[in-house]
């Protein structure tokens, strides 16, 4: 399994949108093949802070999810949206197998 974390911090102007944004790829992710999970997940007490939990298969279908044009919007529609660059790191994936 090949499982990415991806560090948010989003402009407090723009939490709604983004959590419609982030939405609509969520719900297209979780189609894609190799895809195991796709959760974003928002800090309660810090709501401008998210985490991108993505989760493939594989690396390969990691990567293919960055092609796909659910994710080329999102990154376009979002990017006016953070406070600061996201800060995603891969991760090998142990459990479960």
């Amino acid at each position: 399994m090949h499982a990415t974390i991806v560090k948010v911090f989003v402009k407090s102007e723009h939490i709604a949108e983004f959590i419609e944004a982030s939405k609509n790829n969520h719900e297209n992710s979780i189609k894609e093949p190799g895809n195991l999970r796709f959760d974003i997940l928002q800090h309660p007490d810090e709501t401008d802070c998210f985490i991108l939990y993505e989760a493939y298969k594989t690396e390969s279908h990691a990567l293919a999810h960055k092609q796909t044009p659910h994710y080329l919007a999102w990154r376009e529609t979002v990017a006016e949206m953070m406070a600061k660059p996201r800060e995603g790191i891969s991760y090998n994936g142990l459990f479960p197998a």
